[in-house]
């Protein structure tokens, strides 16, 4: 399925990207932008972001990388008495 038609970018061409990233890099975090410089391609009109972000994210591959995992400071539950 063709995902942007200004570049002519499909769902397997996203998929396929991912999947190299990750081999090449398993702790990169892989980004629309990345996808499109590893496709030799750059953003148009930006109209299929929703879809070409909603393509990513059916990916296996795309997952945060364990060494970035529960990096954000955990809040402090105080009681209130």
């Amino acid at each position: 399925m063709i995902v942007c038609h200004c570049t002519q970018i499909s769902d397997r061409d996203i998929h396929a990207a991912i999947d190299w990233m990750r081999a090449a890099d398993p702790d990169t975090i892989i980004t629309p932008g990345k996808i499109y410089h590893a496709l030799g391609k750059t953003p148009d009109c930006g109209g299929c972001l929703d879809l070409f972000v909603g393509t990513m994210v059916k990916s296996d591959n795309l997952g945060v990388p364990s060494v970035l995992r529960n990096m954000r400071a955990r809040r402090r539950v105080s009681s209130l008495k």
